[in-house]
This record gives structure tokens, C-alpha cells and sequence, in this order.
């Protein structure tokens, strides 16, 4: 069953759609950036993730995250790609708190936005230099974007060894991410700065400003995310 009008109608059911549709239109064999997976894994990784309770904490931990992947497994075995399509387009089930509006947006904006930048860009003969920052479908989500990078960059570069500063392009804003020295700063709109934050590092658009050593070790190393 898809939302109903009290159900949540925020801007992650706007994302939800948009990575839907992609799945749907790219197939299940298709890459992403996710190293190992296709579409057809992260799709149900995506359905797990909302129904299968029991998963949950190898998402966050670790050393739990192999529970996570049986359970990933088991549901790829049980659905065909269409159905999970569809299952996560449906949205999550009645007692998940995520049918909440404000819940959704705060649990699944930025999920749904990486994911769906794990496809696009995986997509042979993406078109980077074509890429316009005025037309991504990310604008209307950037301010929410923005206010969740402290704490994702805090996330993703806690083990740098490189002081790391993000600046936005697309409005004044600055964030330190990490204290040491010497300093990288991460220029770019919102959106690119969290890909890179998510380890997606040679997909995101950004420009990195300091000493050339410090920028080639900071490129380089593995992200915390």
C-alpha cells in the first residue's frame, strides 16, 4: 500500500520516488558505487533496511553488520527485483516510525539521495562535465542537506589525519569538520559535499583548496562513513 494523505508526505517521499523510478528503469544488473553491489542489491538492502526489524543494528554496528546481510540475502531470495521496487516504493510498514513525515525526512533525505547517486553515477557514460549545479533535482533538499553534514562529516572524517573544512558554493556557509593541521577545505554545494563526506569521493563534484600533499592524502584516504 502506497502513503495516504496521513501518512508522510515530506521531502524523503519526494527522494523515495525519484529512486524508485530509477531503480525501476535501470534493472537489477545495473552498477552502482557501492563496491559489490548492483541495483538489484541495493534494492534490497533498501526493503531490509524498513522491514526487517532484526537487521537494523548492523547498520550502525559493525560488527553486527553480517546479520545484516543474511538478511539482505533472504529477502533478494524471497522477492523478485520488481516486487522490492515496488515494496519500496510502497513506502515502510504501519508501525514504522518513518510514516511520519518529520521522522522520514530526518532518517531517509539523505539515504535515498546517496543511494540514488550510487546509480546515476555508476551509469556507464555518465555525464560529468555536463553536470549543472542550478539544475540538480538536489536544490530544493540543500538547506536540510547542509544542517546534516556536521554531523556526517564529523562521522566520515574523524579518523583524518588532515584538518577538513566544508564550504557551501551555493550560499555562504562554512563548517569544521575536523581540527588539525594542516587544513583542507571542501568547496562545493551541499549535496556533493556529503557524497564526498559519504566516501563517494571520486563521484562527488567538489574542489579541494590547501597544500597539494595534505589535498592528496586527504582524496586518499578511506572514509569513516
Amino acid at each position: 500500500m502506497a502513503y495516504s494523505h496521513s501518512m508522510a508526505a515530506g521531502r524523503a517521499r519526494v527522494r523515495r520516488g525519484i529512486l524508485a523510478d530509477l531503480l525501476r528503469e535501470l534493472g537489477p544488473a545495473s552498477p552502482t558505487l557501492c563496491a559489490g553491489w548492483t541495483a538489484h542489491d541495493l534494492a534490497a538492502h533498501l526493503v531490509t533496511r524498513e522491514r526487517v526489524p532484526w537487521a537494523g543494528p548492523g547498520l550502525v554496528v559493525g560488527a553486527l553488520h553480517g546479520i545484516t546481510e543474511r538478511a539482505e540475502r533472504a529477502t533478494m531470495r524471497a522477492h523478485t527485483y520488481p516486487e522490492l521496487v515496488e515494496m519500496f516504493r510502497a513506502g515502510p510498514p504501519r508501525w514504522h516510525p518513518t510514516r511520519f513525515a518529520a521522522v522520514d525526512d530526518a532518517a531517509n533525505l539523505i539515504e535515498f539521495y546517496v543511494h540514488t547517486e550510487d546509480l546515476r553515477r555508476a551509469m556507464p557514460g555518465h555525464d560529468v562535465a555536463g553536470w549543472n549545479a542550478a539544475e540538480s533535482d538536489a536544490a530544493p533538499d540543500r538547506n536540510a542537506m547542509w544542517a546534516s553534514l556536521r554531523l556526517i562529516g564529523l562521522a566520515g572524517f574523524r579518523q583524518s589525519t588532515i584538518g577538513v573544512v566544508a564550504e557551501r558554493t551555493d550560499a555562504p556557509g562554512r563548517l569544521t569538520l575536523r581540527r588539525r593541521e594542516p587544513v583542507v577545505e571542501i568547496v562545493g554545494p551541499p549535496e556533493e559535499l556529503l557524497l564526498y563526506a559519504f566516501g563517494r569521493r571520486a563521484a562527488a563534484r567538489v574542489e579541494l583548496r590547501g597544500d597539494p600533499e595534505a589535498v592528496e592524502r586527504l582524496a586518499g584516504a578511506p572514509s569513516g562513513v
